[in-house]
């Protein structure tokens, strides 16, 4: 019985972890966002927000990132913003 269960969670899991993104930002940007709202709720004095905030930070920062790598078979480092290369021009 459990093991049906895991294999019907699994089957569920993994179609809807290919959609997390494969890049740093929105993972930067959910962490941000969650600081933001803890900020409010203590502020505030809502510990609903606060709440919101470290779920929203605890999402960001470690759960999508783990579980991005471990339902693929060769994770991938996340994407560096590329840097465009100039030379630097001499000072007069």
């Amino acid at each position: 019985m459990e093991a049906m269960i895991i294999g019907a969670v699994l089957d569920l899991v993994l179609p809807l972890a290919s959609l997390l993104p494969h890049s740093a930002g929105p993972y930067i940007a959910l962490v941000l966002i969650g600081f933001a709202v803890g900020i409010l709720g203590h502020l505030s004095s809502a510990r609903w927000l606060v709440a919101a905030g470290v779920i929203l930070i605890f999402l960001g920062a470690l759960l999508f990132p783990l579980a991005l790598n471990l339902t693929e078979e060769s994770p991938r480092s996340l994407d560096a913003p590329k840097e465009s290369v100039q030379p630097l021009e001499a000072v007069p």
